[in-house]
Order: C-alpha cells, then sequence, then structure tokens
C-alpha cells in the first residue's frame, strides 16, 4: 500500500478499533493459523522442505506458483495474471505436479497467492486474459490440495482501483466505472469458482481499507485511491456460490501495535461499520468471514529487528503470543502471520533470523486456541 496512505488508513484503523464496541460474531470452532510473508514459498521448496516446514506451528501457509519463460529462467506467475499475458495449464503443469507430489500432512490449508498485478489495464479492456488466469490459479489451487486463493488487493504497480486514474475518468462518469468494477467483480468470481467449486478466498483486505480510507464516508469513493475497490467487492459478494469461503483478512490489524483488546473491535469494524459502501448489506454479511493479520517484525525498517535476543524486539515472544491469541479468539477462523526478515523456513533448512522464544510461543497458542 502507498506508504502515506498506510499510515493515514492504519492510524484511523487502530483509533476506530479501540472505539468500537464488543461483536457477538459467528463462533467457528477451529481457528487456523497461516504464514504469510517473504520467506513465501514456491512450489519446489515445499515439495523440498515440507517435513522442516510442517515442524513449524502453523496450518498452512501462502505459496505462489512459478513458470518457464521461453529462455529457461523461472516466471512468477502471480506477478504477471492481472494484465494482457494469457497463460496456459501447461505453463503450470510442473508446479501443479510439485503441489500434488508434496503430500502435506499437518497443513490443511494451504493458500495459493494471486496478486490484482501488474493491473495495467482498464476496467473496460478486455478482461478474457484475466478470467482465464485466475480461473487457472482457481484450477492449480485445486488440483494441488490447497484450500483456496489469497487474493492481494494491494495495487502493488499500477492504480488500479484509483477512479482519477483511470484511462477514461475525463470521459465516464464515477458510477460507469463502478457498474464496470462490479462487473468485473462478479466475472472473477465465477472465473474463481469455475476452476475451484467451494474454495476459501483470503483478501489482505476488503471493504475496511477504503471505508478508513475515506474517513468513515466523509470522503466519497470516487476521490480515495481505493474507491474502486468497493464495487468490484459487491461484484463478488454478489457472485458467491452456497460452500464458497469469503474472508476478509483485515491487514490493518498490522498496527494494533500489541493491544489486544483491538480486535474485537476490530471484528464489528469489518462485520457492520462498512455497511454504508456496501450494496448489498444483508448478503454481505452473510457470505464473508472476518480474519486477521500481525507482522511479527512490525515496521522494522524504522525500528529494527533483533535476531538474537526477542526481547529487545517491538513484539517480544510474550507480546507476540498474547496478540496471536487475541487474534485467534477474536476472527471467525483465520489470522495470518507476516514478516520480512525473519524467515520460519530457509533453503538450509531451518529457521533464519528468528530468535528463540517465537516458535515456541506460536506453539502454545496454536495448541490451546487453533483446534
Amino acid at each position: 500500500m502507498n506508504p502515506i496512505l498506510c499510515i493515514a488508513v492504519l492510524a484511523l484503523a487502530s483509533l476506530l478499533a479501540g472505539c468500537a464496541g464488543v461483536p457477538s460474531g459467528p463462533e467457528i470452532r477451529a481457528k487456523k493459523l497461516i504464514e504469510f510473508g517473504w520467506d513465501e514459498p514456491s512450489t519446489t521448496f515445499m515439495r523440498q522442505h515440507r517435513v522442516e516446514m510442517e515442524a513449524m506451528p502453523f496450518d498452512g501457509c501462502v505459496f505462489h506458483v512459478d513458470y518457464k519463460k521461453t529462455d529457461g529462467s523461472a516466471g512468477q506467475f502471480i506477478w504477471e495474471l492481472w494484465g494482457t499475458r494469457r497463460f496456459t495449464y501447461g505453463e503450470l503443469m510442473p508446479t501443479i505436479g510439485d503441489l500434488q507430489a508434496t503430500r502435506f500432512e499437518r497443513f490443511t490449508d494451504n493458500f495459493l497467492r494471486v496478486n490484482v498485478v501488474p493491473g495495467d489495464v482498464d476496467w473496460f479492456d478486455d478482461y478474457t486474459p484475466i478470467l482465464d488466469n485466475v480461473r487457472l490459479a482457481a484450477t492449480a489451487a485445486r488440483e494441488g490440495g490447497a484450500v483456496g486463493i489469497l487474493l492481494d488487493t494491494e495495487q502493488y504497480q499500477s492504480p488500479l482501483f484509483t477512479y482519477r486514474k483511470q484511462q477514461d475518468a475525463g470521459t465516464k462518469s464515477w458510477e460507469a466505472y463502478a457498474r464496470q468494477a462490479r462487473l468485473r467483480g462478479r466475472e472473477v468470481m465465477d472465473a474463481l469458482q469455475d476452476g475451484y467449486p467451494r474454495l476459501t478466498i483470503l483478501l489482505t483486505f476488503g471493504y475496511a481499507v477504503p471505508w478508513l480510507e475515506s474517513r468513515k464516508g466523509a470522503v466519497a469513493l470516487p476521490d480515495i485511491e481505493y474507491g474502486l475497490l468497493v464495487p468490484f467487492l459487491d461484484g463478488m459478494v454478489d457472485a458467491v456460490h452456497p460452500g464458497t469461503r469469503l474472508v476478509d483478512g483485515y491487514e490493518p490489524t498490522y498496527y494494533h501495535n500489541r493491544d489486544v483488546t483491538k480486535f474485537a473491535s476490530a471484528y464489528r469494524i469489518v462485520k457492520e461499520d462498512v455497511l454504508p459502501i456496501v450494496a448489498d448489506p444483508k448478503r454481505y454479511q452473510r457470505v464473508m468471514s472476518v480474519g486477521f493479520g500481525l507482522w511479527l517484525d512490525f515496521d522494522s525498517t524504522a525500528i529494527g529487528w533483533n535476531e538474537a535476543d526477542g526481547s529487545k524486539n517491538f513484539y517480544t515472544p510474550e507480546d507476540f503470543e498474547r496478540s496471536v491469541r487475541a487474534a485467534l479468539e477474536a476472527s471467525d477462523r483465520y489470522v495470518w502471520i507476516y514478516t520480512q526478515i525473519p524467515q520460519w523456513w530457509s533453503e538450509k533448512g531451518v529457521p533464519l533470523k528468528l530468535p528463540p522464544g517465537y516458535v515456541e510461543a506460536l506453539r502454545r497458542v496454536r495448541e490451546t486456541t487453533a483446534r
């Protein structure tokens, strides 16, 4: 997310979470811890390191799939699929084979990552390649035994969701673009479900980020960076089939800053506060569940990360254990753990830059909560 926008949105999220009441969300017994960070594995890595990965106290991870370029080098499908290039099943066959050969025993909830990049298309352009690609991603996830798709809605490369920066914003109204974005949301959801009926789709963030960015509706959606994400999500909500699980992973919980009291109220932000910008609030509340993300090495670029002594980090192992436990208790099902510097697994077969205490902290949480 744009750094300036990120700070403003997430600071507001923290403030609102501290002010909201306690929700009465649905009770789901089996809570799941998902790993998702810069140590994101490829399918080859997972096949070669399954035992070491499953030694970590997670229930699954977010992974990516590669393809072979014409020069023999590896390309990353997830960073190229939201554009004009159409991928084929044959290009992903080796990675699907990796997944099928991995045979996870304990990691029950793995997610194939899908990014909205390069995103260098207009909503009125031909979306056939994108729809074919997301259908292919869902097919790969299904055939590879994953539980579903992690849809990363951050516009890393192009202003996909920013109305004022659309190709024809000068001649086409917000209403026209919103209708088209909603249509594309329905088409994308249909394509995902075509490739994988009854899948789980975990969003890094949904309506809450544009809601916070708009300062609770004070700023119109056409004037914010993620305005078109709202009608796109409306389309996805429209098209959810019975048995499909749609989860808002609510990335703003990165910035809860060890305050475990904020998770319950953040739940209400996702389930209730955003309803003024949702096209079909009743359906939304019925089909959307709530998860949370935690950033272990929080803001490490600015405040650092001690690779040897966890007591010197923003989250000590004890702090982290409390926060993860609170997040799991407040979520409907999923909590994902994000890292940049520390690695839970590596090519060396061991964690890297991960001080003692963190693995044990997660193991204690998982043994008592995620069951």
